[in-house]
């Protein structure tokens, strides 16, 4: 009774699920966004550029062409192997006796048809193992990841990352190191995926680390430079800005290293800060330089990675720095959350459909 009630649950779950998907009405764009994510995958720049230039018919065959070669290559060994006999059997007219009860076998196409589909159920589920892994990594992140409104008297504070993926390599974190000491970091390793994550977590942890015992914030910047570039991979580096602050006061003193220079708003005019040194692990003899900021009243201190200006939509278009220009003097009247709520929607606005190719992420320091 129970296993037959269990069948009857599943085939009853199956096709809602079913029904559901035929409902849905994002279909086309979801196949849309999935073919172009598939180009951007599959096929180089060079084949990309070579695709804009042909005509329609023998785009199509390249790209089918380029595809099944690019699918094949990526296969193990063994795998490719299968790949070859399904696409055998499949090509196959023979039609072949079975047993001596006279039963007929109608064709090699079934039984290609059954490799197929097993060679496709490995590779769905590495990707579920995969897929699973990246989960619990992304869960990690999240624990790391600091309140998103953390509370500092005269100040009115807003945190945020996004991933374009499962994890991410942008580190955004905020450190209280004593009563009157407050640290927030953001930071860009390069890359992306699993490396760029594991390299952020390393690269917070020894920001903590170090941090309360170097004043100097020119020194600490030096210090991290040779610890990533002792422990770092070989062409791999990380864009950081390390601002400090104290509550109830304006002034601010920060270090940057190699990151997009933070923009200070003071009422509806706007400054760029400094550009500040190299990135991290590019170079050991690096050196760096503190600068000191003073806030007012209402003055507001943008700190991004590049993931904002480079979000693209459909047409591949950026949102651009000169739209952040234009609408941070828009917002000085709001308190730091709803600065950032109201960027993160004109940004969501502007790709629309499009996939995310780069993480986001927001520090806003606002005098209060």
């Amino acid at each position: 009774m129970t296993s037959g009630n269990s069948t009857s649950d599943g085939q009853q779950n199956l096709g809602k699920t079913i029904l559901n998907d035929f409902r849905r009405t994002d279909i086309q764009s979801s196949l849309q966004r999935d073919f172009s994510e598939l180009k951007e995958f599959m096929l180089t720049e060079e084949r990309q550029l070579r695709l804009k230039n042909m005509k329609q018919v023998k785009r199509w065959l390249f790209m089918a062409w380029w595809f099944l070669e690019g699918l094949f290559l990526k296969l193990t060994p063994a795998r490719r192997i299968l790949l070859l006999a399904a696409v055998f059997f499949l090509a196959s007219n023979l039609t072949i006796e079975s047993d001596r009860s006279g039963a007929h076998f109608e064709g090699f196409h079934v039984l290609g048809a059954l490799i197929l589909l097993f060679v496709l159920m490995l590779e769905l589920k590495d990707k579920l193992l995969a897929h699973e892994e990246l989960e619990a990594g992304h869960a990690v992140q999240n624990a790391l990841m600091p309140e998103r409104s953390p509370q500092v008297s005269g100040w009115s504070l807003w945190l945020y990352t996004r991933s374009a993926n499962e994890v991410g390599g942008d580190l955004v974190d905020f450190i209280q190191m004593s009563a009157d000491r407050v640290g927030i970091t953001l930071g860009d390793v390069a890359g992306k995926g699993l490396r760029a994550a594991l390299l952020t977590a390393k690269l917070q942890s020894t920001i903590r680390a170090l941090a309360p015992d170097i004043y100097p914030l020119a020194d600490l910047a030096s210090k991290l430079n040779f610890i990533f570039c002792r422990d770092s991979l070989p062409n791999l580096f990380a864009s950081v800005v390390y601002a400090e602050l104290k509550p109830d006061s304006g002034s601010v003193r920060m270090v940057n290293s190699g990151h997009l220079p933070p923009l200070l708003l003071r009422g509806s005019v706007i400054e760029k800060t400094a550009k500040g040194g190299i990135a991290l692990g590019l170079s050991p003899q690096a050196t760096f330089v503190e600068q000191q900021l003073e806030l007012g009243v209402g003055d507001i201190l943008l700190i991004y990675s590049d993931g904002l200006t480079e979000a693209r939509n459909l047409e591949g278009t950026f949102f651009g720095e000169q739209r952040v220009l234009d609408l941070l003097p828009q917002l000085n009247a709001y308190d730091a959350q709803q600065i950032g709520d109201r960027l993160l929607a004109e940004v969501d606005r502007f790709i629309g459909e499009a996939r995310a190719w780069d993480d986001i992420s927001i520090a806003i320091l606002k005098r209060a």
